[in-house]
């Protein structure tokens, strides 16, 4: 398991955890996206919790992936008396996580207008101290360092290249490959890491680990896989498994994928 850390330079040790929740595109556009409250399970060994969250149409709901990475930031201490960025905050979920384990501050950022007011109101509900700003990526913190940088951005592999600025699919749709947002965070997130400083980065491994490990790597990273978990397609991707299929991203009848969560630091 993860260990909590008191100084900058950290043994990172596999965690292996197992998600009881679906796939994220089992809720995202598809079933219930319609509905205005939601939960996520935060699952480890031996620990469960349920986080309720207003969660409007439009906004991405809290899955595995979430709890995934929730319950590694949880078991490791990352957020304990640090500045924390959450990217592309959704509903807010990993934003409040990160203030409940004990952040000395935590900002939250969205494109959506619609991110912005569930995360407004879900840290009011959870009271918690959650700076919200609107806008793409790093742009609204520029200047600002972060002990902890989490981000659960899109990686749903699309039919093309262009990304949704309106529609529900903007909250999974990430480029042929999926890796669009993924390495925009890869490639700018040791600008904003304070000294000592770690992101925790969650996608599909269907997007390909290690090109998310060698893109750390050259941003002057020292990256590792610190979380794994298996979960079933949601209606997303399995909608999509021919396309998978085709691209070579899947093998032949493959319904499941493993959900990773990246860490990284300063070497």
């Amino acid at each position: 398991m993860v260990v909590g850390h008191a100084s900058a330079t950290i043994a990172w040790p596999t965690c292996a955890i197992v998600i009881r929740k679906r796939s994220r595109r089992t809720a995202r556009g598809f079933r219930g996206s319609d509905r205005r409250v939601t939960g996520f399970d935060s699952v480890g060994a031996g620990h469960q919790s349920v986080v309720t969250m207003f969660c409007p149409p439009g906004v991405y709901r809290a899955e595995g992936d979430t709890a995934l990475v929730t319950e590694v930031m949880r078991r490791g201490g990352f957020a304990r008396g640090r500045d924390v960025l959450d990217l592309g905050t959704g509903s807010g979920a990993l934003a409040i996580a990160a203030s409940r384990a004990g952040a000395t501050t935590v900002t939250a950022v969205d494109v959506s207008w619609r991110s912005i007011a569930a995360t407004w109101v879900n840290a009011r509900l959870h009271r918690a101290a959650v700076a919200v700003r609107r806008g793409d990526l790093f742009a609204p913190v520029a200047g600002r360092r972060f002990g902890l940088v989490v981000a659960n951005p899109p990686y749903v592999p699309a039919e093309t290249d262009r990304l949704p600025r309106h529609r529900l699919a903007r909250c999974w749709d990430a480029g042929p490959d999926g890796r669009a947002l993924v390495d925009r965070v890869c490639a700018g997130v040791a600008d904003v890491l304070a000294p000592g400083g770690e992101v925790l980065l969650v996608h599909s491994g269907i997007c390909d680990t290690d090109l998310t490990l060698d893109a750390l790597d050259r941003a002057g990273l020292v990256p590792q896989v610190l979380a794994k978990a298996s979960v079933p397609f949601g209606p997303v991707m399995r909608a999509r498994a021919a396309l998978l299929e085709s691209r070579g991203l899947i093998g032949p009848e493959q319904r499941e994928e493993e959900l990773v969560v990246v860490g990284a630091h300063h070497g």
